[in-house]
């Protein structure tokens, strides 16, 4: 099947809107590879450093004709998903041996819970988190003692971060691990309804702890279609996982299998072998645009129209919103997972996952199958299952047909003809709101505007009965110059419980919202944010605002000329405590269609 016009148009104008930053990637990682440090430039004492904490492996490096991985890990037992990588480093350096390679822990990176800081000041790191992971990365892969990377990553900011830090050595093949998912526990939406609950003042704190530990209660990835799982999504049809590998349950031999195969694969696309695979030339603007398709055909998090964007620039590339929104008019939503729907990952990869969605974009055009991949079959493999089989890993064949048409579906009958994302624009600025969750008699909401500066003043709004009304909850000074655009996750219930009493409510903010986020219409990323002098700071109490997704407009409905004299009443934020003092550098953000990068901007990528 050719690809499709829409698609192969967007793909054309990335690339040339990328040339010259392109070429100025490619022709560093051609310098890094062919003059860079690398460990046979390494003076003596230099290569012992690096090999005396390794005893076990010392005599098979010293030599330097086998690959030396380095694995950057983001393990920590306080983040669920993460604390599956705890034995991973001893094991896959089992795994490199085997393949006639040997492996080291280059350095780890933190890896942070959104769930854990959720509403409260750490998650005002959270967002700046993702640069401090890049940077982290490159701290450390810079000793040169590595011909391959091994990414252990899952969640929200840590799979950009390592991606972004990773690519800065592009000429060295990469590999992304995940870990998968935890088993399913309380069902989403019964979770979500004690969280309604308890916010109406109908359920205890106790019974919302409970309902939470039934959630959340094990090892591995939370079990909801977030940011998280969406990296995974990503990672799969951008070809840098072993094909399969994002939702296998962590402790099963099947994810086992598929990490030790990682390693192996790894191991045979250095540059001393017969097939030379490095990150520079697997991430190009087919893969992002992949990347943005695999997003759109699920109801991927919004939280990636801030990452993607990031993730390109680190490899000289330009992605913008007008590219996802015109992607969007074109790729059907193909899953409906929650908070799309009801079913969770476990039940979306039980369905057919990310490879029968793949599988189905590949059948219709829609998804370019000539991207590099670590996969020795090329992409095609990505629309195919990994099993244990006879006691060995194989792929097989998804069926023609969805294991459950209302989780996943084919291209000829697709939940909607097209994906779940849009742009909204007009005098309040230009944001993005997803609505693939969204019922579409709510896309368009005109209401009186409600101005807040917190999180914590809507929900006492709400508590104080002052929101009992159609209104649109504007909140502002949340962009990466404020507070470090944390999500406002916890607005996600008072919202739903007023949508429930059947008023016409939307969000209009600069902030983020979670990837967990979606039945209420939310315009989110609003650029310039407040902060940068954007119109969301002239916003008053009671002023009109129509958020109107069909069309595409933002607007507060105020005479022009008032408008336009209108000055912004803000207060500067002053961020102490929680050590948010100290990333007061990560401020210098540019806007959240280029990435929220205080780190890239000053890189001048």
């Amino acid at each position: 099947m050719s690809l499709h016009p829409v698609i192969a148009a967007v793909t054309d104008r990335i690339i040339e809107r990328s040339r010259p930053g392109r070429a100025a990637y490619l022709d560093l990682m051609d310098r890094q590879r062919d003059h860079g440090v690398g460990r046979p430039r390494l003076g003596c004492a230099n290569l012992a450093h690096g090999y005396a904490g390794t005893d076990e492996q010392r005599d098979a490096m010293k030599d330097g004709a086998r690959m030396n991985i380095g694995i950057v890990t983001a393990y920590n037992d306080m983040l669920s998903a993460h604390a599956t990588f705890y034995r991973y480093p001893e094991q896959m350096k089992v795994w490199a041996i085997e393949a006639g390679a040997t492996a080291q822990v280059a350095g780890g990176v933190p890896a942070m819970c959104d769930g854990v800081t959720q509403g409260y000041e750490g998650m005002e790191l959270s967002l700046f988190s993702r640069d401090a992971i890049a940077l982290s990365t490159a701290v450390a892969l810079s000793h040169a003692m590595f011909e391959g990377m091994a990414m252990l990553g899952i969640c929200d900011k840590i799979v950009p971060g390592l991606l972004i830090g990773a690519l800065r050595f592009g000429h060295l093949p990469a590999v992304m691990i995940p870990g998968g998912p935890m088993r399913t526990g309380l069902p989403n939406k019964e979770k979500a309804a004690v969280r309604e609950r308890y916010a109406e003042g109908k359920a205890t704190r106790e019974e919302l702890l409970d309902a939470e530990i039934a959630a959340y209660h094990s090892k591995g990835t939370c079990t909801f279609y977030g940011t998280a799982n969406s990296n995974q999504m990503m990672m799969e049809a951008m070809g840098l996982h072993v094909p399969g590998a994002a939702f296998a349950n962590p402790g099963t031999k099947l994810r086992q299998e598929l990490t030790r195969k990682a390693v192996h694969r790894l191991a045979a696309i250095g540059w001393q072998g017969n097939d030379y695979r490095p990150l520079s030339a697997c991430v190009d603007e087919r893969a992002i645009v992949n990347a943005a398709i695999a997003l759109l055909a699920t109801g991927g998090s919004t939280n990636h129209l801030i990452h993607l964007p990031a993730i390109a620039r680190a490899a000289g590339i330009v992605i913008d919103w007008e590219d996802f929104d015109r992607l969007s008019g074109v790729v059907p939503l193909l899953a409906r997972v929650y908070p799309n729907g009801s079913a969770d990952v476990n039940q979306f990869e039980d369905a057919g996952g990310p490879g029968f969605v793949i599988r189905e974009l590949l059948r219709g055009g829609l998804i370019h199958g000539d991207i590099l991949t670590i996969a020795e079959g090329g992409f095609a493999e990505y629309g195919r299952k990994p099993v244990i089989a006879d006691d060995q890993l194989v792929w097989q064949d998804h069926p023609a047909t969805s294991g459950n048409d209302a989780i996943v579906r084919t291209i000829d009958a697709p939940f909607s003809p097209e994906g779940g994302f849009r742009i909204v624009q007009g005098n309040l600025g230009r944001a993005c709101i997803k609505v693939s969750a969204v019922e579409r008699d709510r896309w368009i909401i005109e209401a009186p505007a409600r101005v807040f500066t917190t999180q914590a003043a809507v929900q006492e709004a709400f508590k104080a009965g002052e929101l009992d009304r159609d209104v649109v909850v504007v909140v502002r000074l949340q962009g990466p110059k404020a507070n470090g655009m944390p999500e406002l996750h916890k607005l996600t219930p008072p919202l739903g419980v007023l949508q429930n009493r059947g008023f016409r409510v939307a969000l209009v903010t600069d902030g983020r919202m979670s990837g967990a986020s979606g039945k209420v219409p939310a315009a989110i990323h609003l650029s310039p944010e407040a902060l940068g002098g954007g119109p969301i700071g002239k916003v008053r109490d009671g002023d009109v605002i129509r958020l109107d997704a069909e069309a595409g407009t933002l607007n507060a409905l105020v005479d022009a000329a008032e408008w336009d004299a209108r000055d912004s009443v803000l207060e500067a934020p002053v961020f102490e405590g929680t050590g948010r003092e100290l990333f007061n550098l990560f401020r210098a953000a540019d806007e959240a269609e280029r990435g929220a990068s205080a780190m890239l901007a000053a890189a001048g990528l």
